[in-house]
């Protein structure tokens, strides 16, 4: 089949969005089909067969005052989508994803004459330009990692004034993507769980939804042989995500009884202000170590070394950190948030979100338990390899691509 890629932010380190077009569009390649890729700044590397059509982003949203005119262009600014994209930015809106799809329409229509397409799918964009694309007769179907509306809810939670909570109602497209994902030829999500919320949050049909889990690259993240840390307790994500669940973490470390220490790994979070104070309410400053940006061997090496890895969402639509964990032979202690229980299965620990006693409870228990954890591990491990794999995921897609061109 002939497949074109949507991605808004291309690379692998600029989010799961980047890891996800990267592993699915290589797959695509190895399963004999052709595809196109275009994406947003920042840019994907290198994707053996695949073939990359950029789009550029002006970040207007960034640039402040006469920084928006560019010098060796200064009128462009006046061009339709741009001039939409500056006046969007001055509301508070976060124009990027919207014009992205605008221009990945503008140069599709180009693009579908030469390579006369069978599918466009989207990554999570949801941009009004999709409604656009489904004129020119091909298939359009998105993935709905989660529904947007999830994040708005966890920052609205988090917001200590009205200003502040009208700012975020006007940054999130949730409208503009609860208006697109109805529409769409078909939807395919990562999770159980996803699938409900974008029923529930999007109105998106549970018919019109397949769930397709997410692989996890085991020839990466796998057990390494190095020193193991027996009281190291791992967390991965953004720690000024409120989705992530990292304060009641912080919270259960002051309740665990045990020898332990937090090692966290947050790319080296530059806003660490609210969280530095807690620790420090908390007086944790001796239990926690932020092990700042990480490559992705060194990733693996922190995963391998550490006895538990520690995944306290209120909301995952999969958790990759999770999955990851497991590939590297470690036992889990995750909350029940979103599709974490899909994920985890008999490989760990499932304790409410939100509930810091419960996940002290779980690490005390677990930290001292080596027999536990050993069969964690090798659970974990078996059900990766079973679960989470990228070619059983894409021969799904292809399946969903074929039924919506009957």
């Amino acid at each position: 089949m002939r497949v074109c890629l949507l991605c808004y932010r291309g690379n692998p380190y600029s989010g799961g969005q980047g890891i996800y077009l990267k592993y699915i569009a290589e797959e695509l390649v190895r399963q004999g089909h052709e595809v196109h890729a275009i994406a947003g700044p920042p840019y994907p590397g290198h994707m053996k067969g695949v073939v990359l059509h950029p789009i550029h982003n002006n970040e207007y949203y960034v640039k402040k005052g006469r920084g928006v005119i560019n010098p060796a262009a200064p009128f462009e600014i006046f061009s339709p989508i741009n001039a939409y994209e500056w006046a969007h930015s001055r509301l508070g809106a976060f124009p990027e994803i919207s014009s992205f799809g605008y221009r990945a329409f503008l140069l599709l229509r180009s693009l579908h004459e030469k390579h006369n397409f069978d599918v466009i799918h989207d990554n999570q964009c949801l941009s009004y330009g999709l409604l656009l694309m489904k004129a020119l007769g091909i298939p359009v179907l998105a993935t709905i990692h989660h529904p947007l509306s999830i994040d708005l809810r966890t920052v609205l939670e988090r917001a200590e004034s009205f200003t502040r909570k009208f700012r975020y109602v006007m940054f999130y497209p949730t409208l503009m993507q609860t208006i697109v994902s109805k529409r769409l030829d078909h939807i395919i999500t990562v999770s159980e769980d996803s699938k409900r919320m974008n029923h529930r949050d999007f109105g998106v049909p549970l018919e019109k939804q397949t769930v397709v889990y997410n692989g996890i690259d085991t020839d990466i993240f796998r057990p390494v042989k190095v020193a193991k840390n027996k009281k190291d307790i791992i967390f991965v994500g953004n720690i000024e995500d409120g989705k992530k669940g990292f304060v009641y973490l912080l919270k259960a470390m002051k309740l665990v009884k045990s020898d332990v220490r937090l090692v966290v790994v947050d790319g080296g979070a530059p806003h660490r202000r609210i969280t530095n104070m807690l620790i420090d309410r908390l007086d944790l400053r001796h239990k926690v170590h932020f092990a700042g940006t990480a490559s992705t061997d060194e990733l693996v090496k922190l995963y391998s070394q550490s006895a538990i890895a520690a995944v306290p969402s209120v909301y995952e639509g999969f958790g990759f950190p999770a999955g990851e964990a497991m590939a590297c032979g470690i036992p889990v202690i995750s909350s029940d948030g979103g599709a974490l229980p899909e994920v985890v299965g008999d490989a760990g620990l499932v304790v409410p979100a939100r509930d810091e006693a419960a996940l002290a409870d779980a690490i005390d228990s677990l930290i001292n338990d080596k027999v536990r954890m050993k069969q964690f591990a090798e659970a974990g491990m078996a059900r990766v390899k079973k679960e989470f794999r990228w070619d059983n995921a894409v021969r799904q897609m292809v399946q969903v691509y074929r039924d919506v061109n009957v």
